[in-house]
């Protein structure tokens, strides 16, 4: 019986998604795609050169909070913390060049992740700021590229500072506009 419901459930969401798109004059949504996980997957800058991809979430960094240093994961393709991946700054490029938005995306339901407290929201949006958005910092793990913006693919723990984490990235931004950073759209926020 449960998996009746569950299928029905399913089908109808489906059918949801698949009528509207199929009427005339509707207009699909823009399609992203997690990168980062699979060795196999190629490189980013050919992800970004399929053409079918609007946005590119570098997945992920699955480690912050509770005074832990932030750790960007990208399995088979690099390793970040001996600065093999500064050299994704061309891939990250190209991929802008061509109209695609890369954002850094945390969490993705692995490792050891949360925020307790409005301080780790602070925290980790210094760092997330400095290192992959349009700060400063001497040890940016992809190198000087900077990203379009924060996917948030919290899938556990306390979701309570996430929108904390959320409003000082804006406050950053912001603070970066006033000193001729980067533009209004530069590091728009994703959101869960």
């Amino acid at each position: 019986m449960a998996t009746y419901a569950s299928s029905s459930s399913l089908a109808c969401l489906f059918i949801g998604f698949l009528v509207p798109s199929a009427l005339p004059g509707s207009h699909g949504g823009s399609i992203a795609i997690y990168w980062g996980q699979n060795g196999n997957e190629g490189t980013l800058a050919d992800t970004c050169a399929t053409g079918n991809y609007a946005f590119v979430n570098i997945a992920f960094l699955c480690s912050f909070g509770s005074g832990k240093k932030p750790q960007l994961n990208l399995v088979g393709h690099c390793d970040p913390y001996s600065n093999a991946c500064t050299n994704l700054t061309a891939d990250i490029n190209s991929c802008q060049s061509k109209g695609v938005k890369v954002m850094l995306s945390i969490d993705g339901g692995a490792g050891g992740y949360s925020l307790n407290s409005k301080q780790d929201a602070f925290k980790l949006a210094q760092y997330i700021w400095n290192n992959f958005l349009g700060g400063h910092s001497d040890k940016r793990p992809l190198g000087d590229a900077v990203l379009d913006g924060v996917d948030f693919d919290i899938e556990g723990g306390n979701p309570d500072y996430y929108g904390a984490l959320a409003a000082y990235l804006q406050v950053l931004r912001c603070q970066c506009q006033g000193q001729g950073g980067l533009p209004a759209s530069g590091a728009a926020m994703s959101f869960p």
